[in-house]
């Protein structure tokens, strides 16, 4: 198995790139970025230098990818969707001189196992958004999200908790805390605004 890789693509040299992960039209791949098996990155989507992403990812259309950004395997990261990486940006320093990559510290959006980034959301770094989270369409993110949370608005904050297969949980009727999925019937437990997964 190999990668597929479309010829209006843009792939540095020094990119891995890992079996069976397709790259489509206009997207951009910069220099020593890592991109594991099975992923998709969608049209005019671009991944910056040392970016790494995990196996089975999805980045749809126009998503924006800076580096430092981690992502881990399983991520989805919707259509134009942005990951910022300077949390004081400035195209100038104080004496109006333009800024270049040695001038500022870029800081990560982290991305855990499973989580999804809807569309035209912004996750401004440094932030990071737990296992199997989902943040909604058109959210902002500013601080770090937690395992499973389903988090909306601008700024983004949590309003449910979902499961692995990102249907929103219900609590159980009697039993303060504990919440089902209703396709799965997996069960969690909510302990000081965090939920842990039943083994």
């Amino acid at each position: 198995m190999s990668s597929r890789i479309q010829p209006t693509a843009q792939v540095d040299e020094t990119a891995t790139i890992g079996d069976g992960t397709t790259i489509w039209d206009l997207a951009q791949v910069r220099e020593d970025a890592r991109l594991g098996r099975g992923c998709i990155v969608g049209r005019g989507a671009y991944v910056g230098p040392g970016v790494r992403i995990g196996d089975n990812v999805k980045l749809q259309n126009y998503a924006l990818v800076y580096e430092p950004a981690v992502l881990e395997d399983g991520v989805f990261v919707g259509p134009a969707a942005v990951f910022t990486n300077d949390y004081f940006p400035r195209s100038v320093d104080p004496r109006g001189k333009l800024k270049r990559g040695g001038d500022w510290e870029a800081v990560a959006v982290v991305v855990a196992e499973g989580a999804s980034v809807g569309a035209r959301s912004v996750c401004v770094a440094p932030v990071h958004i737990g296992r199997w989270a989902l943040v909604a369409a058109g959210a902002v993110v500013t601080r770090d999200v937690p395992d499973f949370a389903l988090v909306a608005g601008v700024p983004a904050r949590r309003i449910g908790w979902v499961g692995r297969a990102g249907v929103r949980l219900t609590e159980r009727e009697g039993e303060p805390g504990v919440w089902v999925c209703p396709e799965t019937g997996a069960l969690y437990d909510e302990k000081d605004d965090q939920l842990v997964e039943r083994a």
